[in-house]
């Protein structure tokens, strides 16, 4: 079975709407915005790309990253790695080719029928809705969470606020950096 984790920026109070400085939110670019940049903090970032076997995104995500991340020496081994989008509403047509196999999901089912599949751990970036639909559905894994030491208020939330039995996570990696991030790495206890 393969392994589906989580890779977020979120704030101390839950938001990960807008981190790189994507245009429509209030404090849109907050990640770099009055935080002290230190590499060590974002080590994780380059070893996500090493251990992952294939990236998964919803659509908003894909059409922000799509047009960008195929060129950036920062995310070339993110370019050969095989895709996945879940979306009820992109086509074949929408999908870029410069930037490797994309398969779209249609469902949440489908995601799960990913999951049986032989292969290594499929990373997600960005995608807070489909985030709080795989959270909420049972599906993720592992979490790796970089949280920032800000209160943003408003904003898309990492988790949704649907009512649900607990679920436990398992701390399984943490360290803290001199700016005040802090990286968190979480297993979901099933």
């Amino acid at each position: 079975m393969r392994k589906l984790i989580v890779s977020a920026f979120v704030s101390l109070d839950g938001v990960v709407e807008a981190p790189g400085g994507e245009p429509g939110y209030r404090n849109s670019g907050w990640t770099f915005k009055d935080i002290e940049f230190l590499p060590e903090a974002f080590e994780i970032k380059g070893r996500e790309q090493q251990e992952a076997a294939a990236m998964m995104m919803g659509r908003v995500s894909y059409e922000a990253f799509s047009p960008v991340w195929p060129a950036m020496e920062d995310f070339a081994d993110y370019k050969v790695m095989p895709k996945y989008v879940v979306s009820t509403t992109l086509t074949q047509d929408d999908l870029v080719e410069n930037w490797g196999e994309t398969t779209i999901l249609r469902t949440l089912d489908d995601v799960a029928a990913l999951k049986e599949t032989d292969g290594g751990p499929i990373i997600i970036h960005g995608s807070a809705t489909l985030n709080r639909s795989l959270s909420d559905a049972g599906l993720i894994d592992r979490y790796h969470l970089l949280v920032f030491p800000l209160l943003l208020g408003a904003g898309k939330r990492l988790f949704s606020d649907t009512d649900k039995d607990t679920q436990k996570l398992k701390l399984i990696e943490h360290e803290a950096y001199a700016n005040g991030l802090q990286m968190n790495v979480f297993d979901v206890v099933r």
